[in-house]
């Protein structure tokens, strides 16, 4: 029983290392916000944006994936649950990013402008 509990403890310390690891990643980028990703634009965003998104997925991937127990489950459902959450992220980021721009687009050309 012994046994049991210190696997579980390795583990759990695996994926706190590794959440910690990104997440020191994260933090960093987002304090000294280099210029070359910071002012590199790819589809409507700046890359620096992105890959904070990619990072943020990299996380909740993590947590799912360790804590849900997903690496215990069939394929199919881990593929279910893994594609369905990566179609509406990406559909998200799709809509937030035309509707951002249009209304950015919308208040830019206007004859009213940024009164809020």
């Amino acid at each position: 029983m012994a046994h049991a509990h210190e696997s579980n403890t390795g583990r759990i310390w695996k994926v706190f290392w590794f959440l910690s690891a990104v997440t020191i990643v994260e933090v960093i980028l987002g304090i000294f916000k280099p210029e070359a990703l910071h002012m590199t634009n790819i589809l409507g965003t700046n890359l620096l944006n992105w890959i904070f998104l990619i990072l943020t997925l990299v996380k909740a991937y993590g947590i799912v994936w360790a804590f849900m127990h997903m690496e215990g489950e069939t394929k199919a459902l881990r593929r279910s649950v893994v594609w369905t959450v990566i179609f509406l992220v990406l559909y998200l980021t799709f809509i937030l990013l035309v509707e951002g721009n249009y209304v950015f687009e919308v208040f830019k050309n206007a004859t009213i402008k940024w009164n809020f």
